[in-house]
């Protein structure tokens, strides 16, 4: 999905009575040994891969849910824990070499790339057999959706709104803002009164943060007609949104010259460390942060992105599907464990562990009750505002070349202006998006 941070090995939660051979298995990539007879897992392990980067810690989740699943099947998980950042890349090289996992968490916008490629299994018949078909968030299911075949079970999901320190907000007597000109005022007014603290920083590597500007002002990342999709990000509203989120860092100082090139990890650890007084979030991320800094305890709140003149500008409703790759050996098991994680008990125990929104719309039901002021707000973004980015696979390669990225840093260190920047960000698109025409 929809998360950036820095590349390192993957981490494994192996837990089986024999770990060794579970990463012996793991070694050996996709597939992990023999058929899966009926039910039974047997002495069987399933590779698993799971993005990490701006999740809270995942190991206890998995832990549990490691011991429950070979209770239940006899099977061991092998779960390896993967960034967000080199998520792609490692996907993709993968797939190539046919050393992929049997089961992963698949971003909703590399599903439809993935599945083109034939690398996925369809899941719809065993979604219809299991009758879930119309329990699940359709937002989900649309993303993982190519042509007839769902090729991932819908997991989390969630947006991204503004955490900031109510205490300094308090301390100013500032309220949330609700429209971009607020924002800016609010902005303003910690920069001149508490010069110690970035009012709102600007990551350079952080694409979903500015979609809401382009969306805000009007303009769309990319439209399709007749089955061809042409870019966006250079019409004049497009422009116009873009200019607006680039001049909280550039024009009124929002930010550092060194958030241009930052991820979203990096303004979730300025915000922990006492540097940041507000920054774009995603809803999973209080927990990580309190979590980081139990100190901030009762600072914190979130309020949704305002739109221009009032109300939400639209915010990227991503997440995660679950996906069981063709080279599985045990697809019948790997199905198990995606029906598993993807409804009932641990569905909701990720829900609650993560502060996403589950892939299931009884489970989303109960989460938009909630009273809690770091999720009401979430939820309201989520529900009044969240919107998809473009659903095609050559979306996914244009993630994957950092296209927005690139755009953004270029704009934010004053190399290229937003016209000569979203200039070369459109042809780049249009060039990937005739190539899988």
């Amino acid at each position: 999905m929809w998360s950036m941070s820095g590349s390192r090995p993957a981490r494994r939660i192996a837990v089986a009575a024999t770990a060794a051979a579970a990463l012996v298995a793991a070694g050996c990539g996709g597939g992990s040994g023999g058929e899966a007879s009926g039910g039974g897992g047997g002495d069987q392990t399933l590779t698993v891969w799971i993005m990490e980067g701006t999740n809270p810690d995942a190991e206890p989740f998995f832990t549990e849910l490691s011991s429950a699943f070979q209770e239940r099947t006899g099977a061991t998980l092998d779960v390896q824990f993967v960034q967000w950042a080199a998520a792609h890349d490692k996907f993709v090289t993968s797939i190539a070499g046919g050393t992929t996992p049997d089961v992963a968490e698949v971003g909703t916008t590399w599903v439809g790339e993935f599945g083109d490629a034939g690398a996925l299994v369809d899941l719809a018949p065993q979604v219809q057999e299991a009758g879930l078909s119309d329990g699940l968030v359709d937002g989900l299911v649309e993303a993982g959706t190519l042509g007839e075949s769902l090729y991932g079970m819908p997991w989390y999901a969630g947006v991204r709104s503004i955490v900031y320190r109510t205490d300094v907000f308090a301390e100013l007597g500032l309220q949330p803002p609700t429209t971009w000109d607020e924002l800016v005022a609010v902005g303003q007014r910690i920069k001149e009164a508490r010069p110690d603290l970035l009012p709102l920083p600007i990551a350079g590597d952080n694409e979903f943060a500015v979609y809401p500007f382009l969306w805000g002002a009007g303009g769309e990342i990319a439209t399709e007609n007749g089955g061809t999709w042409t870019s966006g990000v250079d019409s004049p509203e497009a422009r116009e949104g873009i200019q607006f989120y680039s001049d909280l860092a550039v024009k009124h100082g929002f930010s550092t010259p060194a958030a241009a090139t930052w991820r979203e990890t990096d303004l979730r650890d300025s915000f922990t460390k006492g540097q940041s007084a507000m920054i774009f979030s995603g809803s999973w991320t209080p927990k990580a942060i309190l979590e980081a800094a139990p100190e901030l305890e009762g600072k914190i709140g979130a309020f949704p992105i305002p739109g221009p003149d009032g109300g939400l500008a639209p915010s990227v409703l991503g997440g995660s599907l679950l996906s069981v790759f063709e080279s599985s050996d045990n697809k019948d098991l790997a199905w198990q464990l995606v029906e598993m994680m993807g409804t009932g008990e641990f569905a909701s125990k990720w829900a609650t562990a993560s502060s996403y929104f589950p892939g299931t719309t009884e489970l989303l039901n109960e989460a938009a009750q909630s009273s809690d002021p770091l999720v009401a707000p979430f939820a309201r973004q989520m529900v009044d505002s969240g919107r998809s980015v473009p659903v095609t696979p050559m979306f996914g390669q244009i993630q994957g070349n950092k296209t927005i990225a690139a755009m953004m840093r270029s704009i934010l260190t004053g190399e290229a202006t937003v016209e000569q920047a979203t200039a070369t960000a459109a042809a780049e698109m249009n060039e990937i998006f005739a190539g899988g025409a």
